[in-house]
């Protein structure tokens, strides 16, 4: 459900949505009602979720239609756009091959940024293989048009951003993509803490590094 092909319809893309939702909400990767989920149905249309509802106790029926413009086109008479709206918006215009976006609130991924930590990129094989680098944006006043000036200068080369003391930004061509990119970032973040209070964080090697840049661009990089 969450791997939606291109001429999926719009229920499936709500259904799609309230799957996504319950699954970050059950792997603790969202709490509360916090974070939005959005998918684009059009080229101007996006479907989003509702401000002040929990995403792992959702319905279909709650999710609301807006345009790129931020004009509502269908919502129910109870619910509200989230307030997270201009971030999703500034993605979808300036990524036209991004299908899906989830902003969630990973706990050890936004400790990092919480303790002024990098994400630690090169930990992990895996990590240089398919993310790369996952950039830190600055701070800015959630709920606000701030949080989109944050992730303009860095979302069209990464797929993955770490919102400072904010939670991440995951895009994709489907919400699939989304999940996948999030959990490998809270694993990786989970690892380095772990390692930590061990004693000791291993990096890999700059020439490694460098090895598994070449491999990603060649064989991974979409």
């Amino acid at each position: 459900m969450l791997r939606f092909p291109l001429y999926a319809d719009e229920q499936q893309l709500r259904l799609a949505i309230v799957e996504c939702g319950r699954v970050c909400y059950e792997r603790h990767l969202l709490t509360s009602n916090d974070g939005n989920i959005s998918v684009r149905l059009d080229e101007n249309l996006i479907l989003i979720t509702p401000s002040g509802l929990s995403k792992g106790r959702m319905e279909s029926s709650d999710l609301i239609v807006m345009d790129l413009q931020g004009k509502v086109h269908q919502v129910k008479k109870d619910r509200r756009p989230s307030s997270e709206t201009p971030m999703h918006i500034e993605v979808y215009k300036q990524r036209p091959d991004v299908r899906a976006v989830v902003h969630a609130h990973p706990i050890f991924a936004t400790a990092l940024t919480v303790a002024g930590l990098d994400f630690p990129a090169d930990v992990l094989p895996e990590v240089m293989l398919t993310l790369g680098n996952v950039p830190v944006s600055a701070y800015a006043m959630p709920s606000s048009h701030e949080d989109a000036d944050v992730v303009r200068p860095l979302i069209r080369d990464h797929d993955a951003i770490l919102l400072r003391q904010h939670g991440s930004l995951t895009v994709g061509k489907d919400l699939e993509d989304c999940l996948i990119a999030l959990e490998r970032i809270e694993h990786v973040a989970e690892v380095f803490w772990r390692a930590q209070t061990m004693g000791h964080v291993e990096r890999i090697s700059p020439a490694v590094s460098a090895k598994l840049v070449e491999m990603r661009e060649q064989f991974f990089k979409k």
